[in-house]
């Protein structure tokens, strides 16, 4: 996994508009189906991580982990985040090939 190649991806998604972040709003976008991809920060609390891996597998929405929060809040040119979703299926596939 290129880290470089991730975050300048997530960092074109989120200029794109096509990302959502914080747990509240992404939880909103996985019951709305909206959501193609949620990235999960590895330092993320058990609660959030429960919470999050339970709303995407009852809605079949695959989360994928990433390093730290900073990483995540740093790609899309904010503060520390734990939870973003990609509304985008094109984004979202392709974050998922660089991911894996």
């Amino acid at each position: 996994m290129s880290k470089q190649q991730w975050m300048s991806l997530l960092g074109l998604a989120n200029r794109a508009r096509k990302i959502v972040s914080g747990e509240e709003l992404v939880i909103k976008e996985v019951r709305q189906s909206r959501a193609k991809l949620v990235l999960l920060s590895l330092d993320a609390s058990d609660n959030t991580a429960k919470k999050v891996h339970d709303k995407c597998s009852y809605y079949r929405i695959p989360v994928v982990s990433v390093p730290d929060r900073h990483m995540l809040g740093q790609a899309i040119g904010k503060d520390a985040r734990v939870v973003v979703a990609i509304v985008d299926s094109g984004f979202a596939s392709k974050m998922k090939t660089l991911l894996d």
